[in-house]
């Protein structure tokens, strides 16, 4: 495992930043993300899934992105989550990759006082011994698993997906990945953690032992603390091979993202992700 400190200081963020419309944003004013480019994009939606073209063929690289912590109130609020992030998304976009966004399903939400909000599964606290929705979890990794194996029909290998999402996006991403059977690219896991974790027996995960792992975190996340991620990366390394774990912090940053972050989920996707020819 590479543990990586960004010693470069990246401005705090709003602790409501996420992205897209499956973050559940609910400060009024818009998450607070780099803009590195206003060109236009293939991002939709919350959560992406992105194909390269390799002549006739797609070859997708699929992304789970998140659905956060707090409720989005209002449709507006919403809409800008979901702009803001696209606008920042649009700058480490590579040419033979198209980025398409399945949406979480709106739901009553314990944490949320039971009331409903776009979310991929229940959260009914926020301390690493909090009980967790078994049944959604599982659920809502079973519709992933099934994206990807209409994927793999449509004749996309599925070495050429990626699966990602920041918060509980990235939760069920790790999640997914460990568990399905389909061999993957890499996971990319923002400000998030691993569900279900002491379900996990060492060194029991299938296909994907060997699967790239590029972790990220912001050392003053007030929701999703950085212990989170640290425990995360700590299991990981009994399950996979530690090598091909990267886990990235980053100085000031709250439960958002910064310009560090977006070049090195850039970096994760452009190594893992090659052009075709």
């Amino acid at each position: 495992m590479r543990t990586i400190p960004a010693h470069r200081h990246c401005p705090p963020k709003d602790d409501g930043g996420a992205p897209q419309a499956e973050l559940l944003y609910g400060k009024s004013r818009k998450p607070r993300i780099p803009a590195l480019s206003r060109s236009a994009t293939a991002w939709e939606g919350g959560s992406v899934r992105e194909m390269a073209q390799n002549g006739g063929g797609r070859i997708p690289l699929l992304r789970i992105a998140a659905s956060g912590l707090r409720a989005a109130r209002t449709g507006k609020r919403e809409s800008s989550v979901r702009h803001g992030w696209s606008e920042a998304l649009a700058g480490i976009k590579s040419p033979h990759v198209k980025y398409i966004c399945p949406h979480a399903p709106f739901m009553p939400v314990t944490l949320n006082m039971n009331m409903a909000m776009p979310s991929w599964f229940d959260i009914i606290g926020l301390s690493p011994d909090s009980q967790e929705d078994e049944v959604g979890i599982k659920k809502a990794a079973e519709n992933v698993k099934a994206l990807i194996d209409q994927e793999v029909k449509n004749g996309i290998p599925s070495n050429r997906i990626i699966l990602g999402g920041f918060s509980q996006g990235g939760a069920l991403s790790l999640y997914t990945a460990l568990t399905t059977h389909q061999k993957l690219a890499g996971v990319v896991a923002l400000s998030c953690w691993l569900p279900l974790r002491s379900s996990f027996v060492q060194g029991a995960v299938g296909v994907n032992k060997e699967i790239p792992v590029l972790q990220c975190h912001g050392d003053c996340d007030p929701l999703v603390p950085l212990m989170f991620g640290s425990l995360t990366v700590e299991k990981l390394k009994s399950m996979i091979n530690p090598a091909n774990i990267t886990f990235r912090t980053y100085s000031g940053m709250m439960h958002s993202s910064c310009i560090e972050e977006m070049m090195d989920i850039k970096q994760f996707i452009d190594k893992h992700l090659p052009p075709v020819d």
